[in-house]
C-alpha cells in the first residue's frame, strides 16, 4: 500500500458535487486514489507540506496535436486563416517520422504537466514515413500523464478536392484496419485507466462521408470515443453548406457523430439549434480559445453552451496554431474572451477552472477523474501562491486572476510527476536539445 499525505493546504478547490472549498485541510492519497479529504489526517507514508499552496484537481486537456510542438511560429503560417495555415504546414509535416512524433509528444506532454495538466487527449491524423500512434503512446508512458490518444486520419487529398497533399492521405480500409489494431493493442476501458484510445477522422473536409460513418460504427463496436474538428470558422461552415447541403451540426448528426461518446473540437460557429442538439444528445465540446484567437476563427459561444447544458472542456490545440501549450493560460483566456463578448460577469475565474478540470474529465468520459473527492483518482495540481504572481491577492483561490501558470507539484494516479516545479524522472534539457535539432532539420 502506497500513501502520500498532502498536508495543510491553504486552499483546496475540490470541484466535487457541492463545489466545496476547504482551508488548511489535508488530502490522503492511497494506491492511486484519493482516500480522504479533511482536517487532521495522518499517514505512515510520505508527507508533502502544502502550506502557502492552492490544490486543484489536475487540469484536463481535451484537444491537442502534440506533433506540432516541432512547428511553432512557422513563417508563412503565423498570420494565416485556418485553410491557408494548413496548406503552409502540410508539406513540413509530411517530412515527419517516428522520432519526430515521439520527441514532440514528450515535449508537449512535459509542457502540459508543468502547467498543471494530469490528463491529455491527442488528435494525431497524419502518419508519414512509418509514424504510428504507438509513438505518442510510448512518449506519454515515459512522461507519466494520463493519455487519451485518438487515431485520426485524412483520406481526401488535393487531387480529389481536399486540402491535404496526396502524400499525407491514407486508404480508408487501411485507416479502419489500423484503428482496430491500436484499440486492441492499447485501449484500457477499466476505471483508472492510463491510456484510452479514440477514433478521430480529422475533419469533414479531409475525409469522406463514408469514412465518417464507418468510423462511428467501428468506435461503437469497440466501445471507444469519437472525436473530430467541427464548425471551427466561417470557412468550415461554408464548406459544409457547399459540399453537404447542411450545417456542420446536422452533418454530424446524420452520420452518427452525436452522443455522450462524441466530442468535437472548436465549435466556434455553432448556432442555437446545434447547441440544443449537443445538449440533448450529451455531445461534448473541446473549447480552444487561444488557437481560435491566433487563427482569427472567432469567439466560441461558451456561455450559451454552458447555460444550455453542453459538456465543455478546454484544449490547448496544436502548438502550430497556439504556439503555447499551457493549460492555466488557456483557462484564463477562456474566461477573458467570454467577458469581452458578453460582459465582465459572463464567466468567473472559478467557473473557467471548473471547465478546465471537472468539465474536461466529463467530456472525455472520465467520471473517475476531475474532482478532489474520496474514491476519485489521485490526479492533483499544487500551486504555490507565495510568489510574485499572487502577491497582494485577497482571494488566493482565484488562480486565474492572480496566480502562477506553472505548477509546484503534480500527482498523476498518485505518482509525483512534478516536484518543486521540476520533472526529476525526465532529462528535460537533453530532450529539449533533441527537439531543437529535429526542428532545425525540418527548416532546411
Amino acid at each position: 500500500m502506497q500513501e502520500t499525505l498532502i498536508r495543510g493546504a491553504d486552499h483546496i478547490l475540490t470541484m466535487n458535487d457541492a463545489r466545496s472549498e476547504l482551508q488548511g485541510a489535508d488530502i490522503l492519497l492511497r494506491d492511486g486514489k484519493i482516500a480522504a479529504v479533511g482536517h487532521g489526517l495522518s499517514t505512515a507514508g510520505a508527507v508533502l507540506e502544502a502550506r502557502g499552496c492552492v490544490v486543484t484537481p489536475g487540469l484536463v486537456n481535451t484537444h491537442h496535436h502534440l506533433y506540432q510542438t516541432l512547428t511553432r511560429a512557422v513563417p508563412g503560417g503565423q498570420d494565416a486563416l485556418l485553410f491557408g495555415w494548413l496548406k503552409t504546414l502540410y508539406p513540413i509535416w509530411a517530412r515527419f517520422g517516428p522520432e519526430e512524433m515521439f520527441v514532440s509528444a514528450q515535449v508537449g506532454l512535459a509542457e502540459l504537466a508543468l502547467t498543471g495538466c494530469t490528463m491529455s487527449s491527442d488528435h494525431l491524423y497524419l502518419f508519414p514515413n512509418g509514424a504510428r500512434l504507438d509513438d505518442t503512446i510510448a512518449a506519454a508512458r515515459e512522461v507519466g500523464l494520463r493519455f487519451h490518444p485518438t487515431r485520426g486520419a485524412m483520406s481526401i487529398g488535393e487531387s480529389d478536392g481536399g486540402l491535404p497533399p496526396d502524400s499525407l492521405v491514407e486508404r480508408e480500409a487501411a485507416i479502419l484496419e489500423d484503428s482496430i489494431r491500436v484499440i486492441d493493442a492499447h485501449h484500457d476501458s477499466s476505471e483508472g485507466a492510463m491510456v484510452r484510445v479514440g477514433v478521430a477522422p480529422c475533419s469533414p473536409f479531409s475525409v469522406s462521408r463514408e469514412l465518417m460513418r464507418d468510423a462511428a460504427l467501428l468506435a461503437r463496436d469497440k466501445g471507444v470515443m469519437l472525436h473530430t474538428h467541427l464548425a471551427e470558422n466561417d470557412e468550415d461552415v461554408a464548406y459544409s453548406l457547399a459540399k453537404f447541403g447542411c450545417r456542420p451540426g446536422q452533418y454530424a448528426e446524420d452520420l452518427g457523430w452525436t452522443g455522450p461518446d462524441v466530442w468535437h473540437a472548436h465549435c466556434v460557429k455553432l448556432d442555437g439549434q446545434e447547441i440544443d442538439l449537443f445538449a440533448r444528445s450529451g455531445t461534448g465540446v473541446a473549447h480552444c480559445p487561444c488557437s481560435n484567437c491566433r487563427l482569427g476563427s472567432g469567439i466560441a459561444p461558451v456561455r450559451a453552451m454552458r447555460d444550455g447544458g453542453v459538456k465543455l472542456g478546454l484544449g490547448v490545440d496544436g502548438s502550430a496554431s497556439n504556439d503555447s501549450g499551457q493549460m492555466m493560460l488557456e483557462a484564463r483566456q477562456a474566461m477573458l474572451l467570454q467577458r469581452v463578448a458578453r460582459g465582465a460577469d459572463a464567466m468567473s475565474a472559478r467557473e473557467a477552472l471548473e471547465i478546465a478540470t471537472r468539465g474536461g474529465a466529463e467530456v472525455l468520459g472520465r467520471t473517475d477523474c476531475g474532482q478532489i473527492a474520496p474514491g476519485k483518482r489521485a490526479d492533483l495540481a499544487i500551486w504555490d501562491i507565495r510568489g510574485v504572481e499572487s502577491a497582494g491577492s485577497w482571494d488566493p483561490a482565484a488562480l486565474l486572476l492572480a496566480g502562477p501558470s506553472r505548477v509546484k507539484d503534480l500527482f498523476v494516479n498518485g505518482r509525483h510527476i512534478v516536484q518543486d516545479a521540476e520533472m526529476p524522472h525526465l532529462d528535460l534539457p537533453a530532450l529539449l536539445a533533441r527537439q531543437r535539432k529535429l526542428a532545425q532539420n525540418l527548416m532546411v
